[in-house]
This record gives C-alpha cells, structure tokens and sequence, in this order.
C-alpha cells in the first residue's frame, strides 16, 4: 500500500495513509466484528502494508475497540509510527447525563478515560464524535484546544456534524487563535453522496480533510448482500435498530449495487475495490476508513488504489448513484448559472485547483 502515498490531513503537516483502519470491528460485543487473535492479523496486516492511520471510538464495542488497539500498537513498537484516531460523545451506558455529549466535562473525562485504554499519552487526532444539539461550538473548540495546548491531543476533527457548525468551529479558531478543525470525519458511498451538496465544499475551502466512514454501506458495496437472499452480518444485526446509517436495503441501492457490480466485472475486480476506488478520488477525501472482521477481505480493501478507474466507468457510476438536488442546491447548478451569466455557463476549474503540495507523489487531503 505504501506505493499509494500519503495525503497531508487538511492544512496540516501531518501524513496520513489513504486508506485507514477502522478498528470498530474489534471485539465481539455487538454480534459481528473479530476476536482478538483475527484483530491482532488485522492489525499486522495493515501495518505491514505500510498503513499508519488507526480509526477507533470510546463506544466502539463498549472500549474493546481502544484497548485491543493500545495493545497490539504496544507490541510492535509503533507509537511513534502510527497516527492514532479517536472520538467522544456517547455514554458507554453510564446512567450519568455528563458522562456523554459534547461538553466540556465531557470532554476531559472521555479523554483520560481512552488515553488510559489505548495506553499512550496523547492522540494523533481527537474527534467529536457527533452533534449533540446542546453545546456551543465555543465551548467545544476551546477545550479541544486547552487538550492541544496541554499535549493530550495533536490535532482536531469534527464528525457527523452540520456544515454550518462546522464552519462556525472553524470560523471561532480563525478568530479566538484556537487550533483549528484538520478532519471532518462523514458517511460517503457510492448510496450516500449528501455530504456533496454542503459539506464537500465547505471542508475544502476551509481547510478539513475529509475522512470516510461506510464507503462500503457496512458491506452493501461489496457484493455480500444480494436483493433476494435473508441478509446476513453487520447490515442484519442491526436492521432494526433505529440507526440510519445501516439502513441500506432498498429499492435504490440495489439499482446502485447492479450497476456497480457490472462495472466490476468489466475491468475484472472485486466490487469492493471499484466502490472504494470511486470513494478516495472524490474532491477533499484525505482517507477513507476501511474496516474488516476477516485478514481476506482486509487485503481485498488494500488493493482498491491499484488502478485507475475509466472517466465513463466513473460516469455510469455517478448517474446510478446521484442524489436528489434539493432546494437551495437546484440553483448552483450549470443551468442556472447560464440563467446568472446571461447564457454562458461557468466550467468547474481544472483538477486539483485548491490543492497543496504533493505528498509522496500522490496529493493533498484538501482539493
């Protein structure tokens, strides 16, 4: 994997691997994921491909997910190596209504408490992990930044947040000197593209390299799931659990699924490899987080950057999979711009306009 590069995260000097592993399925806890003698392989496998970006949680299976990580980075003597990930805002089922949410108690409680289970004195990179509807973003960012200044942390990330809280965090470290935001962690997929409408553009202008979560919709894109068989794994599990990021099975998504499948066979690889190749090209992707229960299908995923995909393979790709415009994003379109400029319409500017320097001859997480 090392021949991919590494891509700097945001406007930062930190270097990243393209793709990442997420350690989410380590531990048993929730009904799916791998126990620790196929973690540990896991573990090995990516490192030993020349990955260094580790993507973990506080709630990933109950702190399993940290503690199983902390150690097999331990035992390799890669601390120094690796650019360790990982995020706070849920309770872990403490009836505490401050042992959860984005506040600043929070905060340092959730902190320490992954510190002491990854075994390490800081984080590469300390995500919040979701938009908790309550805390002022001042709050937020002034503590991430006392965890910054203080060493706990190095740098900062948002996930499953608003485009306008993260732009006002972003605009608040602009003007109080705070660390600013370097990741924006979301859901992208070839079924779920609806970060494009705000997100995507926002991260790049101001300076957040995006880090995907799902790009596979928890195995969709695989190949695993078929319309008309009982589905099994991840998707199963939790079907009927209330979260929507796992409710992937319908009608649309099988057409996506169909047709990406058919691009796969045309350029014989897997339909993993095709979904995360179309995923990590995408403007302002620094990293996309892959994740596997099984040392098989890890290798798989680490292959998904080993060729080019064809522009009109891309193209059947984007039109299967393009998501409704709603309002106000119908009118940033071609047509009416042309309406804008009297009958000429503006053309998108030439790749990699917005990006930095090259890394590694590859490219910068902000494009």
């Amino acid at each position: 994997m090392e021949q991919h590069g590494y891509y700097t995260l945001g406007k930062t000097g930190l270097r990243v691997s393209r793709l990442s592993l997420g350690v989410m399925t380590f531990g048993t806890e929730w009904g799916w994921g791998a126990d620790k003698n196929a973690a540990q392989r896991l573990f090995n496998s990516y490192l030993d491909a020349g990955g260094n970006f580790f993507d973990t949680a506080d709630v990933y299976t109950n702190g399993t997910s940290e503690s199983w990580l902390g150690e097999f980075v331990r035992a390799r003597e890669a601390r120094d190596k690796v650019v360790l990930a990982s995020k706070f805002t849920f309770n872990l089922g403490d009836k505490n209504p401050n042992a959860g949410g984005n506040g600043r108690k929070n905060i340092l409680r959730a902190v320490e408490s992954s510190l002491k289970r990854l075994g390490t004195d800081y984080l590469d990179v300390y995500y919040l992990h979701a938009w908790d509807q309550i805390t002022p973003a001042e709050e937020v960012m002034r503590t991430l930044d006392d965890l910054v200044r203080a060493g706990k942390i190095r740098h900062i990330g948002l996930s499953d947040v608003p485009a306008w809280y993260a732009a006002r965090a972003q605009t608040l470290a602009d003007w109080r000197g705070f660390e600013p935001v370097s990741a924006l962690q979301m859901q992208y997929s070839l079924v779920e593209r609806n970060i494009e409408h705000e997100h995507v553009r926002m991260a790049t202008e101001l300076g957040m390299g995006i880090t995907v979560w799902s790009p596979l919709a928890s195995g969709m894109l695989s190949g695993k799931y078929r319309p008309n068989e009982q589905p099994e794994g991840r998707l199963a599990a939790m079907r009927d659990n209330g979260n929507p990021a796992f409710q992937h099975l319908n009608e649309r998504n099988w057409r996506i699924v169909a047709e990406l499948e058919k691009v796969a066979n045309e350029i014989d690889r897997p339909m993993a490899q095709v979904a995360l190749n179309w995923v990590a090209n995408r403007p302002g992707v620094a990293s996309v987080i892959v994740g596997a229960s099984k040392p098989e299908q890890l290798a798989v995923n680490l292959g998904a950057l080993d060729f080019v995909l064809p522009p009109e393979l891309i193209s059947r790709l984007d039109a299967v999979s393009a998501p409704e415009t709603p309002f106000p994003y119908y009118f940033f379109t071609n047509a009416m711009q042309g309406m804008m400029y009297g009958g000429a319409t503006v053309g998108d500017k030439p790749e990699g306009y917005r990006s930095s320097v090259l890394v590694s001859g590859t490219g910068s997480g902000v494009e």
